[in-house]
């Protein structure tokens, strides 16, 4: 793996130089801008919009628009050559060296869309940037200067304090090293500008570098009070700068994987990816997704990726003071992407002070050997295995089988397969028998804590295992305390516990602990869903329904809370709302037995029980095509008042060991069944503990 820690080289490839850089542009256009008058400018106005000279920033009406580096660096240039062509090789020798690791065609023109996207421009009717097809750009609106009054000190002076304030013998034996970046652009001065003022501005260049040099080289951060020592952070979804859109994969992949590095460590609440991925592509600016989900830090960066080599630059933003903590590049092979990943993840969590234990230094400093070929199998089952269908579960189960086989000792791909066992085999999502699944799902578990007993992923796989197909309640309750002991931030662990402790009966310990899973994943589907699935099985039916409902907001199409919210509805004997939502999830699953039986429910507990009995016919025909769990034909004729047929088919439940029978003691639909000895005997010989 390569860091690079020669400073010229540093220069050349990282964020700092980029940094350096457009200080330098701001500063010529800052001083062109003097020019044509006696007091010191501070922006340049076109349109509705302002561009801040002294710190980069876009406004529109007086409020700040999210703009990324590249694209502020590429509106500073335009905004000093107005009028003029900037050519597409101008701007690639000013922003992208010629020895930077990069697809310059690609990269310019993301950054030039995305500056078109913050000014509301158009390249077929542009307004303020024109496209010169294959040649450049050109900034065509006018441009007013803003000045600032006398009194108020000019940017070349406030520098010059600066750096009495921080002289150091250092600075300038940084500056010096620095000044080479700025050499290629001083030497072809503007002919508007007068030499004199080219020197001045060469002075200045070198001063802004010493300054960025012992920030970013000497000193830490200067944030080292206590509003420094950040508690909550999201890491945005790193954008994919390689050509191929296909690698779409590898950039989210590399979001999972830091989030998970950085979940490792107790004292600080990560936001999962679940939610991080809902920010994909948005155009909020910082301050709005971080008051969503309620962090005061945000990561983000980009990945690019050439054959078998790699390059992540990632950068760390405090929030409260729009302040850039730190920022870096790194390269490596592929092979070396898990070492790459623990630097950024040590890297991000030195800037912000976080507390480590001994536990969290030996579980973020670990690493283990992985091949190519199986990690990104791993990234495949993961982009498919989040995307929660069974179509994607199946998918996924291929790819985690294929890492497995090319790296045997790969304990998070084991984990995951685990998982998708688990789920597709569960009775309200699954189509096929636990006995088919179970077996798989217990040997790939087991396997996973083998290779590692220190993943929260390999303990919370087995204790569903344990949960779903064992029943096992000991073992299940003391793999997920493990798994949130390891991972305090892992957010599936405390989700799937709360399935435990509902299925105990303990409904108020069991919504706390899905409250967690939802802080940690607040804009997840699957964990909205979850907490109206909790609070309809406590019979907190008016919560349940309106955290539905919700849910439904988010995605329209997903089938599960359709289905809940329907018998939410049921249970207020609200029959009308209750078919509407049931026909809605049966047309969404195309006929799934969990919808059907829900249906055909409703209509024999609402009077109509020759519909009822009509789909109760449609399971039976269904079971000789594909596995339907009896637990769904019990709760039907249970609706219709046939409590023996009811009570034959729950023992078929038991046998098979159907999921969904797990929450006998609680689940609403099986109220009429209570008081007899029959379903007293069933509950007996569950063993649920106290």
């Amino acid at each position: 793996m390569l860091k690079t820690n020669d400073l010229n080289s540093r220069v050349t490839n990282s964020p700092l130089c980029l940094q350096l850089q457009s200080g330098y542009t701001r500063l010529r256009l800052l001083l062109r801008a003097m020019k044509n008058s006696t007091l010191s400018a501070t922006s340049l106005r076109f349109g509705t919009y302002e561009f801040d000279l002294r710190s980069g920033e876009l406004l529109k009406h007086g409020i700040r628009i999210k703009l990324q580096e590249q694209p502020s660096q590429i509106l500073a240039i335009l905004l000093e050559h107005h009028g003029e062509m900037v050519t597409r090789e101008q701007l690639q020798h000013r922003l992208w060296p010629s020895d930077t690791f990069v697809d310059f065609d690609h990269s310019l023109n993301t950054a030039v869309m995305r500056l078109r996207e913050a000014l509301s421009d158009s390249s077929e009717n542009p307004r303020f940037i024109e496209t010169l097809p294959r040649r450049g750009y050109r900034f065509l609106a006018p441009v007013e200067v803003k000045s600032s009054s006398a009194s108020e000190p000019s940017p070349a002076q406030s520098v010059e304090v600066a750096v009495s304030q921080t002289a150091d013998s250092k600075v300038g034996s940084a500056s010096a090293a620095l000044l080479p970046a700025f050499s290629a652009t001083a030497a072809k001065p503007e002919k508007r500008v007068r030499r004199p003022m080219l020197v001045t501005l060469s002075a200045i260049a070198i001063i802004l570098a010493g300054v960025f040099a012992f920030r970013y080289l000497k000193s830490p951060s200067p944030a080292t009070g206590p509003s420094s020592q950040l508690t909550s952070l999201v890491v945005l979804p790193f954008e994919n700068l390689s050509a191929d859109k296909d690698q779409a994969y590898f950039a989210d992949g590399m979001t999972d994987e830091l989030i998970a590095h950085l979940a490792k460590i107790r004292s600080l609440r990560v936001i999962s990816r679940t939610s991080s991925m809902e920010y994909k592509g948005t155009h909020k600016t910082l301050s709005q997704i971080a008051r969503d989900l309620n962090v005061d830090s945000v990561v983000e960066g980009t990945v690019l990726r050439s054959g078998d080599r790699v390059r992540i630059t990632a950068e760390l933003v405090q929030v409260a003071t729009d302040r850039h903590l730190w920022a870096e590049t790194y390269e490596s092979q592929l092979g070396d992407i898990l070492t790459l990943q623990n630097h950024v993840a040590s890297a991000i969590v030195n800037e912000i002070r976080v507390k480590l234990t001994p536990e969290d230094q030996v579980r973020l400093a670990t690493t283990r050997p992985v091949s190519t070929q199986s990690y990104e199998n791993y990234l495949k089952c993961r982009y498919y295995w989040n995307k929660r269908s069974q179509e994607g579960l199946t998918k996924a189960i291929d790819y985690f089988q294929l890492a497995t086989e090319q790296d045997p000792n790969y304990a998070l791909a084991y984990a995951g397969l685990a998982d998708c066992y688990s789920i597709i085999g569960s009775a309200i999502v699954g189509t096929v028998p636990a006995a088919e699944v179970a077996p798989k799902a217990r040997a790939a578990a087991l396997k996973s804590l083998e290779l590692d007993n220190t993943l929260a992923e390999a303990h919370t796989s087995l204790a569903t295992v344990r949960f779903n197909y064992d029943w096992d309640w000991n073992a299940a309750a003391s793999g997920f305390r493990r798994a949130v002991e390891l991972n305090p931030s892992y957010a599936t662990a405390y989700q799937r516990n709360s399935l435990y402790l509902m299925s105990m009966g303990r409904t108020s310990e069991s919504i706390a602990e899905m409250n967690r899973a939802h802080d940690l994943e607040p804009l997840s589907i699957s964990m909205n869903f979850s907490l109206g699935w909790r609070l309809y099985m406590a019979r907190e039916y008016d919560q349940a329904i309106e955290q539905l409902r919700n849910t439904i907001d988010m995605d329209p199409d997903f089938v599960l809370p359709h289905l809940v919210l329907g018998q939410a509805y049921e249970q207020k004997k609200m029959y009308d709302q209750a078919i509407a939502e049931l026909r809605r999830a049966a047309e969404i699953s195309k006929s799934s037995p969990p919808a059907i039986a829900a249906l055909a429910r409703t209509y024999a507990v609402s009077g109509r029980t020759g519909e009822a009995r009509t789909l109760l016919d449609q399971l039976m025909e269904q079971s000789k095509k594909r596995y339907v769990s009896p637990f769904y034909v019990a709760i039907v004729y249970a609706g219709l008042g046939e409590n023996d047929r009811a009570l034959d088919w729950l023992d078929k439940a038991y046998a098979d060991h159907s999921n969904a029978i797990v929450f006998a003691k609680v689940d609403p639909q099986l109220d009429t069944l209570r008081a007899t000895s029959r379903f007293q005997s069933l509950l007996h010989r569950l063993a649920f503990q106290n």
